[in-house]
Formats: structure tokens, sequence, C-alpha cells
């Protein structure tokens, strides 16, 4: 059974995870969303409560 070979698969698991630490991850985090949050409303909602009809 050539899946008992631990040679091959884990050289793969090895290279595909140096390739996303390398590759993939430093692009992703340097990923900005268009939207950036502002902090425009600083005083908070005025809330009322409100009476429900039914007892």
């Amino acid at each position: 059974m050539p899946q008992l070979i631990l040679y091959p698969w884990f050289n793969i698991f090895l290279f595909s995870w140096l390739v996303f630490l390398t590759i993939i991850l430093p692009k992703t985090m340097n990923h900005t969303s268009n939207n950036q949050p502002n902090s425009l409303l600083t005083k908070k909602p005025e809330v009322t409560p409100w009476d429900w009809p039914w007892y």
C-alpha cells in the first residue's frame, strides 16, 4: 500500500505548509477592507423603553 510510505506524503505536507506560510499568509494579512470602521458616532443613541400593550 503506497499510502503507508511516509516519505513522499510527509514531504508534500511540509512543502504545502511552507508555501502557505511564506506566500499565501502574508498576502491575506496585508488585505485591507474598503470600509474602514470610523468612530463618528461617539454619542450613544437615546433609547426609550417601550411599554407593551398587553399584560
